[in-house]
């Protein structure tokens, strides 16, 4: 199973420029963006979380959704925990799963104070599972399947729950 696991994570890295190019993009934006509301007296956005956040938006959905031709895969499993133990591949699958929503709850706490808050974190992570395994469904980029909302939402806690024991600092403003 971890051989599988290190082939794909190894296979993944190929939609890095994608991401490093969102990535730059959103901090030269941002950075314009920011020169105007320091002017106005506003208050600026996080250049480095949010750049790392569109950053990996870009891989997520280029591993997720672009990668595959349209119409090259359909259908849906309901049925919970069915992929598990079918076999060594498909347990790598779960857990590929898990790990690449981790980074995901991650910067969406670090990007965005709201996020910090465990609800809307969680509910975030399960609703860009959801559309993401829709939006596979309907145009048959993948298969939708209820194990991987599970696995991504549980990939989003734990990105969620590093966050919080990395900045895990009372002051509230220490972050922003």
């Amino acid at each position: 199973m971890w051989r599988y696991i290190v082939h794909d994570l190894l296979a993944a890295l190929r939609y890095l420029p994608y991401g490093v190019i969102a990535g730059l993009l959103t901090a030269i934006v941002l950075n314009r963006v920011n020169s105007s509301r320091k002017k106005q007296g506003k208050n600026t956005f996080q250049l480095l979380p949010v750049s790392c956040l569109i950053m990996y938006v870009a891989i997520l959905l280029a591993i997720t959704y672009f990668s595959r031709e349209m119409g090259s895969r359909s259908g849906m499993d309901l049925q919970l925990l069915s992929t598990w133990g079918i076999n060594q591949r498909n347990n790598a699958f779960v857990v590929e799963n898990v790990l690449l929503f981790i980074p995901y709850g991650f910067v969406l706490a670090w990007a965005n104070v709201r996020q910090r808050r465990f609800t809307v974190n969680l509910l975030t992570g399960a609703l860009t599972s959801t559309a993401i395994e829709c939006m596979q469904l309907i145009t048959g980029r993948g298969f939708f399947q209820i194990d991987d909302i599970l696995t991504n939402i549980l990939g989003t806690i734990l990105g969620y729950l590093c966050f919080r024991l990395i900045f895990r600092r009372s002051d509230k403003h220490a972050l922003s």
